[in-house]
């Protein structure tokens, strides 16, 4: 009786390794198929890449003209409100800095990393200068002001958090 589970075992267990040997392999080929894809796939990548941020652009100018008209400006301060968009405004070199996959995939894990960090330098400049503005404008807003574009600022954080993570739909 033995005997016979520690076959059964044995090949339940070759059986396993096999199938497990044979999805490796699959894998392996559909990667290889999806990297040697027409150059019509890698440019479907980048045109659905241009319409989500083409998108999140329309959406952010729909907040900022909410918040604007939340905000109430006096003519005094449309000068400041000007400036603060301006800075804020997403830079097209810094949205292509990620670069291309191929690129990435062809780095070795350092010069990747060494990448990622240059990245993130920049990312901080940016928002190092972004808060600079957001002072100078927030400087010149009347204390109710500041209210409004407080509770929109964390409206706006906490919305983006919770539709980006939950509602939002995988675009893949």
């Amino acid at each position: 009786m033995n005997t016979l589970r520690k076959h059964v075992l044995i090949a339940l267990t070759v059986l396993g390794m096999g199938s497990a040997a044979a999805l490796a392999q699959a894998q392996t080929q559909m990667q290889a198929q999806t990297q040697t894809a027409a150059p019509e796939g890698r440019h479907g990548h980048a045109a659905q890449q241009q319409e989500r941020m083409a998108q999140w652009g329309e959406h952010a100018a729909k907040r900022q003209a909410k918040l604007h008209d939340a905000l109430t400006l006096s003519a005094a301060q449309k000068p400041a409100w000007t400036a603060y968009q301006a800075a804020i405004k997403p830079d097209a070199a810094a949205m292509a800095m990620h670069g291309d996959r191929a690129a990435w995939a062809s780095m070795s894990a350092p010069a990747r990393m060494e990448k990622m960090i240059g990245m993130a330098k920049q990312h901080t400049a940016r928002m190092e200068s972004h808060l600079a503005a957001l002072n100078t404008f927030y400087a010149v807003l009347t204390p109710a002001q500041k209210q409004v574009f407080d509770a929109h600022a964390k409206e706006g954080r906490g919305h983006h958090r919770r539709g980006h993570m939950k509602d939002a739909p995988h675009a893949g």
